[in-house]
Formats: C-alpha cells, sequence, structure tokens
C-alpha cells in the first residue's frame, strides 16, 4: 500500500502545483504540462492542449503535451487543467492520444460525459464533447436527451449525422420505422 502511494505522490503534488499557480495566475503552456495531466487541459491562449506520441527508432514510445489549434470555446477555461475528480466524472481517460467523435459512439463515454455530475460541474470537458459532437452535426445537448431515453438510438444518430448533415435543404425528412 505504501508503494501505491508513494507512486501516486508525485503527481497529485504536481496536479496541486499546477491549480496553485493557475489560482496565482501562473500561466499555463501545454508544452510545460507532464502526459499525466496533459488531456483536457486549456493553454493560457485558450488552445486545447493534446497528448501525442513520439516515436523515435529502437526506443520506446514516449508521449509530449502539445498545443492544439483548436479553441477552448469558454474564454473562461483559458489557464485551466482540469481536476482529477471531473476526469473521473466525465469518465474519461488522461491517457488519451488524441481525441475525436469516435469516443461519443462508446456508449460508457456518453454515458458518462452526459451525467449530471459532469454537465454540472465540468465545462471544460462538456465543451470538448459538445464541439465534437457540433462537427458531425449533432447538439450535444440533444445527444444527451437521446442518450438517457435510449443509448442505442444515440449512437444511431451520431453515426448517421453525416447523412443527415449532408441532405439537401428541401429533402424530406425520413419517416422513422415502429
Amino acid at each position: 500500500m505504501a508503494s501505491v502511494l508513494h507512486a501516486k505522490l508525485p503527481a497529485f503534488v504536481f496536479s496541486v502545483s499546477l491549480l496553485l499557480s493557475s489560482a496565482l495566475g501562473a500561466r499555463v503552456v501545454c508544452e510545460q504540462l507532464t502526459a499525466e495531466v496533459c488531456a483536457f487541459a486549456v493553454s493560457s491562449t485558450s488552445r486545447r492542449c493534446v497528448l501525442e506520441t513520439t516515436h523515435c527508432a529502437g526506443r520506446p514510445t514516449e508521449y509530449e503535451c502539445r498545443t492544439s489549434e483548436v479553441v477552448a470555446a469558454d474564454g473562461r477555461l483559458s489557464g485551466l487543467v482540469e481536476t482529477d475528480a471531473c476526469v473521473r466524472a466525465c469518465g474519461v481517460d488522461r491517457a488519451t492520444v488524441g481525441i475525436s467523435s469516435d469516443s461519443l459512439l462508446d456508449p460508457r463515454v456518453a454515458g458518462a460525459v452526459c451525467s449530471a455530475a459532469c454537465l454540472r460541474g465540468c465545462p471544460n470537458i462538456v465543451d470538448l464533447y459538445a464541439n465534437l459532437a457540433a462537427g458531425e452535426g449533432v447538439a450535444f445537448s440533444e445527444l444527451c436527451e437521446v442518450h438517457r431515453a435510449n443509448p442505442r438510438r444515440a449512437m444511431s444518430q451520431l453515426q448517421s449525422s453525416g447523412e443527415a448533415h449532408d441532405a439537401p435543404a428541401s429533402a424530406p425528412s425520413p419517416t422513422p420505422s415502429p
């Protein structure tokens, strides 16, 4: 048990120091974050941080935090390193390399991201997934409503969003089958 605590202590201390430095006005620079806190962080310039892999011949894969071109929609999110509580509440994984809308096809991820705890307390993760859904032509709030009522229907709605999104505006909408 002591070895488990000893192994997690550096990450905990680093997380606390990041939170304190954010509160004190320190700048968050993605490239200065460790791989353990990179995913779901937003730089001081409102750009999202992403975890990327680096491959070197003969060496193990290494992970680096990079600044993406994606801007967090809410300016209040700048300089934010997501808390472990939000990561747990929203069912996301900090070891995620890159993030795509494909993750919304997983009913466990969609269910956790659409949970009351995530929606009410984790605006950064909600903003990210809302943008991913919007990129697929689906309103995140509607996806969550459908997911709560029928998770399989929500996944099929997201999977077919490309077809619906590309349909001409004058095309009649299909009648749902019984």
